[in-house]
Protein backbone atom coordinates (compact mmCIF):
# COMPACT_ATOMS: atom_id res chain seq x y z
CA UNK A 1 0.00 0.00 0.00
CA UNK A 2 1.30 3.34 -0.71
CA UNK A 3 0.40 6.52 1.04
CA UNK A 4 -0.71 9.58 -1.33
CA UNK A 5 -1.45 13.17 0.24
CA UNK A 6 -4.37 14.67 -1.04
CA UNK A 7 -5.08 18.19 -0.23
CA UNK A 8 -9.18 18.84 -0.08
CA UNK A 9 -11.59 21.79 0.31
CA UNK A 10 -12.77 22.22 4.09
CA UNK A 11 -15.90 21.45 2.76
CA UNK A 12 -14.80 18.35 1.02
CA UNK A 13 -12.91 17.47 4.19
CA UNK A 14 -15.53 18.14 6.74
CA UNK A 15 -18.29 16.46 4.55
CA UNK A 16 -15.63 13.39 4.27
CA UNK A 17 -15.02 13.24 8.12
CA UNK A 18 -18.70 13.64 8.95
CA UNK A 19 -19.85 10.56 6.41
CA UNK A 20 -17.00 8.12 7.97
CA UNK A 21 -18.30 9.19 11.44
CA UNK A 22 -21.58 8.26 10.31
CA UNK A 23 -20.54 4.65 8.67
CA UNK A 24 -17.92 4.21 11.65
CA UNK A 25 -15.09 4.06 9.41
CA UNK A 26 -12.11 5.57 8.63
CA UNK A 27 -12.09 8.52 6.60
CA UNK A 28 -9.07 7.26 4.51
CA UNK A 29 -11.39 3.85 3.48
CA UNK A 30 -14.00 6.62 1.93
CA UNK A 31 -11.53 8.38 0.02
CA UNK A 32 -9.95 4.98 -1.09
CA UNK A 33 -13.28 3.40 -1.98
CA UNK A 34 -14.37 6.74 -3.98
CA UNK A 35 -11.06 7.01 -5.74
CA UNK A 36 -11.26 3.32 -6.46
CA UNK A 37 -14.66 4.06 -8.14
CA UNK A 38 -13.62 6.43 -10.05
CA UNK A 39 -10.82 4.75 -11.47
CA UNK A 40 -12.92 1.78 -12.53
CA UNK A 41 -15.71 4.17 -14.02
CA UNK A 42 -13.09 5.80 -16.27
CA UNK A 43 -11.72 2.31 -17.22
CA UNK A 44 -15.45 1.11 -18.13
CA UNK A 45 -15.84 4.71 -20.34
CA UNK A 46 -12.75 4.41 -21.73
CA UNK A 47 -13.29 0.70 -22.58
CA UNK A 48 -16.78 1.77 -23.77
CA UNK A 49 -15.53 4.61 -26.11
CA UNK A 50 -12.76 2.72 -27.68
CA UNK A 51 -15.17 0.14 -28.40
CA UNK A 52 -17.60 2.28 -30.04
CA UNK A 53 -14.85 3.64 -32.07
CA UNK A 54 -13.88 0.75 -33.33
CA UNK A 55 -17.57 0.12 -34.20
CA UNK A 56 -17.66 3.11 -36.22
CA UNK A 57 -14.78 2.77 -37.49
CA UNK A 58 -15.46 -1.08 -38.81
CA UNK A 59 -19.27 0.32 -40.54
CA UNK A 60 -19.65 -1.07 -43.67
CA UNK A 61 -16.40 -3.07 -43.86
CA UNK A 62 -16.76 -6.81 -44.40
CA UNK A 63 -16.24 -6.77 -40.35
CA UNK A 64 -19.32 -5.66 -39.93
CA UNK A 65 -21.81 -7.10 -38.10
CA UNK A 66 -23.57 -9.07 -40.73
CA UNK A 67 -26.60 -7.89 -41.94
CA UNK A 68 -29.06 -11.24 -41.53
CA UNK A 69 -27.59 -11.92 -38.14
CA UNK A 70 -28.16 -8.22 -36.91
CA UNK A 71 -32.10 -8.44 -38.35
CA UNK A 72 -32.79 -11.78 -36.60
CA UNK A 73 -31.17 -10.32 -33.47
CA UNK A 74 -33.92 -7.29 -33.71
CA UNK A 75 -36.54 -9.22 -34.63
CA UNK A 76 -36.11 -11.16 -31.96
CA UNK A 77 -36.22 -8.69 -29.39
CA UNK A 78 -39.08 -6.67 -31.10
CA UNK A 79 -41.00 -10.42 -30.51
CA UNK A 80 -39.80 -10.14 -27.00
CA UNK A 81 -36.98 -11.89 -26.33
CA UNK A 82 -35.54 -9.99 -23.51
CA UNK A 83 -35.45 -12.64 -21.56
CA UNK A 84 -32.10 -13.00 -19.09
CA UNK A 85 -31.69 -9.40 -19.16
Amino acid sequence: MKNFHVPLPEQTYDNLRAEAERMQVPATTLAREAVDWWLRQQFRKSRQEAIAAYAAEMAGTHLDLDSDLESAAIEHLVKGGKAGR
